[in-house]
């Protein structure tokens, strides 16, 4: 039978998110139930409420970072057991299609229902209702919640000796801001680097960018706090708007500009990309991270300079990442001391304070804050 569950939702955009209580569906085939421990307060989260990332149906449940502990399991579904624990990857892997196949599964064809709401294989299934309404879960997991269910192909199980709070954090931010700079930017040892926007992805892809041996690290963002913290997670310099942080490169590779320049600001808009194609020397790389509106089209981009300085403008979802083979790797270099969780998080919450979690990160005080359950 169905369980009712306490949740964070929002009930249109532009929109805030509330607490409210919704049916939750029991596993089918191919399903779990999780327990959450925590979960993340990503930035894409806001950007439903704003607007930016239309979805499907309303309400909407939030949360697609985070970490729990399995409490049902479908019929005939092996590998999974009543206490496993769980990270939630907000990309789906089925394992099965084309892109799976070639090493890509962050880009899974089962990520086409991501924004629906509904089940992956039938668009009209919801396991979340209210008042036997359908409610839509936010990549199919909805980590706002102090109970969800979701498909396996969603849930990678991680061992029980790893906090899970920290664990929560490899569901989305940390994967995507250290493959932002390990696998889409390519970094090589002695790089200069320069990444836009340090919050939960920036400060992970200048903990990449330090990792794969780049030299100079720059950060960039225009809250002093941010360039602060920036110093813990890899930085070597940190300025508050990137000309001076291009100036600074240019300074030292001369006159020719940063070897990648990483996009991770929370609102991205077409100047941004335009900037950040002008920081960087021939023959190098721009990573687009960061969302704005994605109805949006247009940059001002010199495409000349493009072309005749063989710059590469490179989308990046997810990092790049693996989830079945990246978060695990990250745990272990977590455990290893060679990788700070614990660090990224600013202030824990209640699924009550979500609302106020966001004015938090809209005000420049978290680099991640994070809701923590009972």
């Amino acid at each position: 039978m169905p369980i009712t569950t306490k949740v964070s939702l929002v009930r249109q955009a532009p929109g805030t998110y509330e607490t409210a209580t919704v049916e939750l569906d029991d596993p089918r085939q191919g399903e779990v139930t999780v327990k959450l421990a925590a979960s993340g307060l990503c930035h894409s989260d806001d950007h439903v409420a704003t607007g930016d990332v239309p979805v499907a149906v309303y309400p909407y449940v939030g949360g697609h970072e985070g970490a729990g502990v399995v409490t049902a399991v479908g019929p005939n579904t092996p590998g999974y057991e009543v206490g496993d624990h769980v990270v939630f990857s907000f990309l789906p892997a089925c394992g099965k299609c084309e892109f799976c196949a070639q090493g890509l599964s962050n880009l899974c064809d089962l990520g086409a229902s991501l924004l629906t709401g509904a089940r992956a294989d039938d668009p009209t299934s919801f396991r979340m209702t209210e008042n036997g309404n359908p409610v839509g879960q936010q990549c199919g997991i909805s980590t706002f919640a102090e109970y969800t269910t979701a498909s396996v192909d969603s849930v990678v199980k991680i061992g029980k000796d790893i906090p899970l709070k920290a664990a929560a954090l490899v569901g989305c931010g940390v994967p995507t801001g250290w493959g932002s700079a390990v696998n889409s930017a390519n970094i090589k040892p002695g790089a200069v680097v320069i990444v836009t926007g340090i919050g939960g992805i920036g400060a992970n892809a200048l903990q990449g960018a330090a990792h794969a041996g780049a030299k100079t690290i720059i950060a960039v963002d225009p809250v002093q706090f941010k360039r602060d913290k920036a110093k813990v997670f890899g930085a070597t310099h940190a300025f508050a708007t990137i000309e001076e942080a291009a100036d600074f490169a240019r300074s030292l590779t001369n006159g020719q500009g940063a070897d990648a320049t990483i996009v991770t600001i929370g609102v991205v808009r077409g100047d941004h990309v335009g900037q950040a194609l002008a920081s960087i020397r021939k023959a190098g790389t721009v990573v687009l991270t960061g969302l704005g509106n994605i109805t949006e089209a247009g940059a001002p981009i010199a495409l000349g300079d493009l072309t005749l300085m063989q710059k590469r403008l490179q989308g990046s979802l997810f990092g790049e990442s693996n989830p079945r083979r990246d978060i695990p790797n990250l745990l272990r270099m977590y455990q290893a001391g060679q990788l700070k969780l614990e660090e990224l998080i600013t202030r824990e919450y209640t699924l009550d304070e979500v609302a106020q979690a966001y004015d938090d990160m809209h005000a420049g005080r978290n680099i991640r804050g994070l809701v923590v359950f009972d």
